[in-house]
């Protein structure tokens, strides 16, 4: 099973932006973490970073037929980005955002998510080990959807119900 990880605005400045509410790691330190887990759990990572809007819609949309999940922190665009959103909701599969910090606890303009209603899931404020319990969500969703379409497919077929003998 794969999962995208895609990174919006600015994440590549972890580490050096604002340490006291996003912490020290760097993205490629988040990255690296985040390999080892995967690997625990038989999952491959395809790693995205951009500070452009379009470029975010774009590898949302490519992962249609090429990915099984998607863990994605939208970043600023998450209080801004209904083309973010309705790429999200385009693509339907599983999908759990995550910020590093509590946006609820934040100014006010960052405590609404457009992009939250086209998740399956958001986690919040958790440091950068919200991108590993992001994983732990997708892994569990992804296996519990494994296990619906074995169990369909190892169902008896049925046949259609016959229509009844008419009266006599």
């Amino acid at each position: 099973m794969k999962v995208a990880v895609i990174q919006g605005p600015n994440l590549n400045m972890l580490g050096v932006r604002e340490q006291n509410i996003y912490g020290h790691m760097t993205l490629d330190q988040i990255h690296e973490q985040l390999k080892g887990q995967a690997e625990q759990n038989g999952l491959e990572l395809e790693f995205f970073q951009s500070n452009l809007e379009g470029e975010l819609v774009d590898k949302i949309q490519e992962c249609l037929g090429t990915v099984d999940a998607i863990l994605i922190n939208p970043a600023a665009y998450t209080h801004t980005s209904i083309a973010i959103r309705d790429a999200l909701s385009a693509v339907a599969i599983p999908t759990v955002e995550v910020h590093i910090s509590n946006i609820y606890k934040r100014e006010e303009f960052r405590q609404n998510s457009i992009t939250a209603a086209a998740s399956t899931g958001v986690i919040a404020g958790f440091g950068p080990f919200g991108y590993h319990l992001g994983l732990i969500s997708l892994t569990q969703i992804l296996n519990e959807i494994q296990a619906m379409q074995q169990a369909q497919a190892e169902a008896p077929q049925t046949a259609p119900a016959s229509e009844p003998a008419p009266a006599v």
